[in-house]
C-alpha cells in the first residue's frame, strides 16, 4: 500500500536488524522500498538488497557531501547503474551546509560529480535522485545546463522553499517529503507540501535519519513511513489511503516499478 522512495538500508543500524524491520514493514503496509547508495564502495550491499528481495530497489551514485571516496567516472557509474534492479541515478546533488571554510569556488568538485551523474542519467534514460541543501540555485543551473529537458528524478527529502519547488516541478522532477513534515518547525514546508500536484509527490523515510512524530529522535526505519503519508494526507484533505495509492503510482511511474511486487 505504501512506498518508502528513499531508505538506507544498507547502514549497519538498519542492515543488524533488517529481518525485524521487513515484518514492521509488512505490518504497517509498506510493500517496496528503494534502497539508496551514497558511495561506490557501498554498492554491492545495496545492490545485494535489491536482488534478494523481491521489494526492493536500488539506485547507484555518490552522495555529494562524500570525500575521500572513490570518485566515480562515467564510464564505471554507467556500468553499475545499468544492471539488473537498478532503477535510479544517485544520491547526487550539491550540498554547501558544510563548507569547513572552503569558498563555493572551492566545491568544483561537487558541481563536477554531480555532472557526472546528470551525464549517465540522460545516457541511461534514468531518473536522477537529487540531495540539495545550501545550494537551490548552483542545483537547479546545473539541472538546467546539463539536463536539457532529457533527464527527470526526484528531489529527495524537499526541505527547499516553494520557489525552489516550483522550479524543479517545471523541469519535471517530482518532490518527495520525509519524516520532517511532521516536525513542529515545518510550518513552511507543509505549506510547500500542500502546494505540491499530489501526482507529483513521493513520500520516504530517508532511514536511519529523520524519524517522523511521534518517533522522533530514535532511529527510522521504511515502516514509519505510513506517518508521512498520513500528514500529507492531512494537508491536502485527502483520505490517507489516496495518497498512498497515489504515491505509490507515483513511485512506480518514475522509476520504471511494477504495479505489483510480492514481497519475499
Amino acid at each position: 500500500m505504501f512506498v518508502d522512495s528513499h531508505c538506507h538500508l544498507s547502514f549497519p543500524e538498519l542492515a543488524e536488524n533488517l529481518g525485524a524491520i521487513r515484518a514492521a514493514m509488512a505490518a504497517a503496509q509498506v510493500d517496496r522500498a528503494l534502497c539508496i547508495c551514497t558511495t561506490l564502495e557501498e554498492f554491492d550491499q545495496v545492490h545485494t538488497l535489491a536482488l534478494q528481495h523481491d521489494n526492493f530497489w536500488a539506485s547507484c551514485g555518490v552522495h555529494p557531501d562524500n570525500e575521500g571516496v572513490e570518485e566515480p567516472s562515467v564510464a564505471r557509474l554507467r556500468e553499475l547503474a545499468s544492471r539488473d534492479k537498478v532503477v535510479a541515478v544517485g544520491e547526487t546533488g550539491l550540498d554547501y551546509y558544510r563548507l569547513n571554510g572552503r569558498s563555493l569556488a572551492e566545491m568544483e568538485w561537487q558541481r563536477e560529480r554531480f555532472r557526472t551523474h546528470i551525464r549517465v542519467a540522460a545516457d541511461l534514460a534514468k531518473p536522477l535522485v537529487i540531495h540539495t541543501r545550501s545550494a537551490s540555485d548552483d542545483t537547479l543551473a546545473i539541472l538546467r545546463e546539463e539536463g536539457q529537458g532529457q533527464v527527470g528524478g526526484v528531489f529527495h527529502c524537499f526541505t527547499e522553499t516553494q520557489q525552489v519547488a516550483d522550479a524543479a516541478l517545471d523541469l519535471g522532477f517530482y518532490i518527495s517529503f520525509s519524516g520532517i513534515l511532521t516536525f513542529k518547525n515545518a510550518t513552511d514546508l507543509r505549506e510547500v507540501a500542500r502546494r505540491v500536484p499530489l501526482d507529483r509527490c513521493l513520500i520516504e523515510t530517508d532511514s536511519p535519519y529523520l524519524a517522523p512524530v511521534p518517533y522522533r529522535g530514535k532511529t527510522n526505519n521504511p515502516s514509519y513511513v505510513p506517518y508521512v503519508a498520513q500528514q500529507l494526507a492531512e494537508l491536502k484533505g485527502l483520505p490517507v489511503e489516496q495518497v498512498a495509492q497515489a504515491t505509490s503510482a507515483n513511485f512506480e511511474r518514475l522509476f520504471g516499478v511494477p504495479a505489483r511486487a510480492a514481497a519475499t
